[in-house]
């Protein structure tokens, strides 16, 4: 995901303008992976589709946080200035996964926060077709809300240290 829209300096997009592209091209992916993710919620196996979810979205996270210049790697190469303001405004927009490792023991705890979506997804399974295609609706939304506000956290973070300007 990441292109010529990244600083020399850094990993962190430049502009407001850059920033909102990358916002974009990131939601794109999203919307991608939430249809993947959908189409496993509509296999008839429990199981199957929270074991693909935690792959597809751990993918997803890391691939955000590269493309916003915000993996832990990139981040640990800020100056300590900045450092600071990343994992503040990441803990300020309740950006949980921005600038961290993706554990398995992480996503779930994200998730959990979604716990009666992902239950009814999983129960509508049972149900006939009608169920399967309920399951994918739910999959599909849970997705794609949890990628946004992923997406969003990124952004946010991005314009904060952007604001911040040159470190000491």
């Amino acid at each position: 995901m990441a292109d010529a829209a990244v600083s020399e300096l850094g990993f962190i997009p430049e502009t407001a303008r850059e920033i909102d592209n990358v916002r974009e091209r990131c939601r794109r992916t999203v919307r991608k992976r939430a249809v993947l993710a959908a189409g496993v919620s509509a296999v008839p196996i429990p199981g199957v589709d929270v074991v693909s979810d935690l792959s597809l979205f751990a993918k997803l996270v890391d691939e955000v946080n590269q493309a916003f210049g915000l993996t832990p790697e990139q981040i640990d190469r800020l100056k300590p200035k900045h450092k600071l303001i990343a994992y503040q405004a990441a803990m300020g927009v309740g950006g949980m996964l921005v600038g961290k490792l993706v554990s398995r023991e992480l996503l779930m705890a994200v998730f959990k926060r979604v716990g009666v979506k992902s239950a009814a997804k999983s129960a509508a399974k049972f149900v006939p077709f009608a169920g399967q295609v309920v399951a994918a609706g739910i999959g599909y939304a849970v997705f794609r809300h949890l990628g946004y506000q992923h997406v969003e956290a990124c952004a946010s973070v991005a314009k904060q240290l952007r604001a911040a300007g040159p470190g000491d």
